[in-house]
């Protein structure tokens, strides 16, 4: 059965592949099982020399794998080349700290004992990838587990089987030994039936919530976990106090960046009463400055977005909000690329919104914004929690401590202040309620790829 990558940019076929078998899924399985035996017994230092090498020889491609990010989803190439920038900065961070990271932990003395942990690697990792950064999000498990000793099988999405492969291309190029790392490209049916193998120790997953329960359910048999990072609804907070042009700039690019396809894109958007109007008038006239288009163009900084029919369920949540009452303020008609029955979007930037709307409420992944009056803080705490979603969160202010107060009370993995939509490899990317579970990156990320074992040594009998 071939699998068939469709580019949004003109409607064909970019690449296809075949699927993998059961037997060959079965043996590639095996591989890892045996091979991740030997390789968690060499040093660390050579496992770390080893990522070295995997990041200098897949950043030596960037031009290439720019161009094929553009084509596998849409992303304007004037973009893409920063996803093999984040790349490179997630991995040389996670090599960086490993020796820290992985390092016997030591309880303290106790007289005639010798005590410490050991950190094991937990044997064969499965990384489920998505499509929307399908490098960032992939390398966030990829190269972790690789260090901590791990094999690793990684089933890129359907559409950008490229990625899988040019991860491939770069282990082989290090010299990493055969079957440490492999890829699959594979059905839904066939990556359940792995993961509910003994084939598989861990799952790193990030995708919808429909498809962290499905990776859930597979796994319901065996004693094995999985990371989960799913969907979100990320708001921004714009206080009284903030610097009003820093955060128009800053939550236009973080809301229609990508086309608006980001996990920790700005979706919702509050505003401070005393500077509503103004916020909105710069954030309309910024958007009307995008240049919708063919995103193989350098002068073009806003893509088609990946398919059809992702841009008509937007299409749709933007139609209903406005029989609400929502008012939306950018013409599509100013976008003379936007084409409904194609997945060219228009941004759209709608007021008089509530959370009695799905635009306010239910993940849009697509170029669309709804921004909100708020009286203060405590309304703006409020409408930021009231969401299913808790990935990330922002506010733009000028008081710091009033930054840490507020963010204490929002439920997020990952509160900004005066930024937003950017991963710091130092710190853990995690999520709360259904953006999902487990984290990666940083020091803690290490710790959802291996698993403490104890030594307790007594010295004198």
């Amino acid at each position: 059965m071939l699998q068939k990558t469709i580019s949004p940019v003109d409607g064909r076929v970019y690449v296809e592949r075949p699927l993998a078998t059961d037997a060959q899924i079965h043996a590639a399985l095996k591989r890892a099982r045996s091979a991740q035996q030997s390789w968690r017994r060499v040093p660390l230092s050579e496992r770390i020399a080893a990522v070295h090498r995997f990041v200098d020889a897949f950043v030596a491609q960037k031009a290439s794998i720019a161009e094929e990010i553009t084509w596998q989803i849409g992303r304007p190439i004037s973009q893409s080349p920063g996803e093999v920038r984040g790349f490179e900065e997630r991995a040389r961070h996670m090599a960086a700290i490993a020796e820290v990271a992985l390092a016997d932990v030591d309880p303290g003395p106790k007289e005639g004992f010798r005590r410490f942990i050991r950190r094991e690697p937990l044997g064969v990792v499965l990384v489920m990838a998505p499509w929307n950064y399908p490098y960032l999000t992939s390398v966030n498990a990829v190269v972790p587990a690789i260090l901590a000793g791990n094999a690793v099988i990684l089933k890129h999405s359907n559409q950008t089987p490229l990625c899988a492969e040019r991860f491939d291309e770069a282990f082989r190029a290090a010299g990493l030994p055969a079957g440490v790392f492999q890829y699959v490209h594979c059905s839904h049916d066939q990556a359940a039936a792995m993961i509910a193998s003994d084939g598989v120790d861990f799952v790193a997953f990030t995708g919808s919530v429909a498809g962290g329960h499905a990776v859930v359910q597979a796994a319901a048999g065996r004693f094995i976990n999985a990371g989960l990072e799913l969907g979100g609804k990320d708001p921004a907070y714009v206080r009284h106090d903030a610097d009003l042009a820093h955060a128009v700039e800053n939550l236009v690019d973080g809301a229609f960046f990508n086309s608006g396809q980001s996990c920790c894109g700005i979706e919702r958007i509050y505003v401070h009463a005393a500077l509503y109007d103004d916020f909105v008038d710069g954030f309309v006239k910024l958007t009307g400055s995008y240049n919708l288009g063919d995103p193989t163009r350098a002068d073009v900084n806003l893509g088609p977005m990946v398919r059809t029919r992702a841009a008509e369920f937007a299409r749709a949540q933007v139609d209903e909000a406005i029989a609400q009452g929502a008012r939306s303020l950018v013409d599509p008609a100013s976008f003379p690329a936007d084409r409904p029955g194609t997945p060219y979007m228009a941004p759209r930037v709608l007021v008089d919104v509530n959370h009695g709307m799905r635009l306010m409420t239910e993940e849009s992944f697509a170029p669309v914004i709804g921004i909100m009056k708020v009286s203060g803080d405590e309304e703006a705490v409020r409408l930021m929690n009231d969401s299913e979603y808790g990935l990330t969160a922002a506010i733009w202010t000028g008081d710091p401590h009033a930054a840490i107060a507020i963010g204490d009370q929002v439920e997020t993995g990952t509160w900004f202040m005066n930024r937003c939509d950017y991963l710091d490899p130092a710190l853990a990317w995690t999520g709360v309620k259904n953006s999902g579970r487990g984290c990666t990156l940083s020091r803690v990320g290490y710790e959802s790829l291996t698993r403490p074992k104890s030594y307790h040594l007594r010295l004198r009998t």
